[in-house]
């Protein structure tokens, strides 16, 4: 079978919203896709929630991983399985509306773009949708290094041009590593201004989330990009300015 686009999830325990997600895939207007899920060894209900899909339509592709090895093995192993020439990003526990698929291709294809992605929506962890985040045009490697304004779930990169890109073996922040890979080639990144996708944000300390973030781009940084020491403060600074100018703005919107 071939396909031109295939969507890559890894699943970890998400139980809770993954019919969802799945269901998001289902309904999309583009139908010429192959969608892989890389099970991580859950012990809740995942893995039966994936099969249920698998058994209701082929395209959808199960990988049985029976030790937990983390997000970018996962993502790893179903960028390697794919047979599409469009390689997607869609997390277990995130929402594509029906149209994200048809126009991002269309979009890609007749601007001739190898690194597309997309404006998206916030949402709660019971659904309910809030402000837009609205992304740059374009970006390149010098622009990432200062702050990664592509989310995974609009990242959408051509295989036929790039060839399968993997992500970087690390704990978090491997979806930042994989558009640093692609645009150190040169590779400029277009974004469709449109909202296709709706970002879960999850319960949980956003102060120590922000610490982690900010240590896992830190060692993406210094041991993936090699990095000087003083260039990743610089960079490292930039990520905190932004993120912080980010969240006031969140805050202002969501109180009007």
């Amino acid at each position: 079978m071939t396909v031109e686009s295939s969507i890559i999830t890894p699943i970890y325990n998400a139980e809770e919203f993954l019919e969802d997600t799945l269901n998001s895939i289902l309904n999309q207007t583009y139908q010429d896709w192959e969608s892989i899920l890389i099970d991580d060894n859950s012990t809740d209900n995942s893995l039966k929630i994936a099969e249920k899909f698998a058994l209701l339509d082929s395209r959808f592709i199960i990988i049985y991983k029976t030790v937990s090895g983390g997000a970018a093995k996962a993502r790893n192993a179903g960028i390697e399985k794919a047979k599409g020439r469009f390689i997607a990003f869609l997390d277990s526990d995130d929402i594509w509306e029906s149209e994200k698929l048809e126009k991002q291709i269309a979009f890609m294809k007749s601007n001739e773009i190898l690194f597309g992605y997309t404006n998206y929506h916030l949402m709660s962890e019971q659904g309910q949708v809030s402000n837009e985040v609205k992304v740059p045009l374009k970006v390149s490697y010098d622009s990432l290094l200062k702050g990664n304004v592509v989310a995974c779930l609009t990242a959408i990169y051509d295989s036929k041009h790039l060839g399968k890109v993997l992500m970087p073996d690390i704990r978090k922040r491997q979806d930042f590593g994989l558009w640093l890979k692609i645009t150190k080639r040169g590779v400029i990144g277009y974004s469709l201004q449109e909202s296709l996708a709706r970002y879960r944000i999850r319960s949980g300390s956003i102060s120590h989330a922000k610490f982690n973030t900010m240590k896992y781009t830190w060692h993406l940084y210094r041991s993936v990009e090699k990095l000087s020491y003083f260039k990743s403060i610089g960079y490292l600074s930039s990520h905190l300015f932004g993120a912080t100018l980010k969240r006031v703005k969140f805050w202002f919107a969501n109180k009007n």
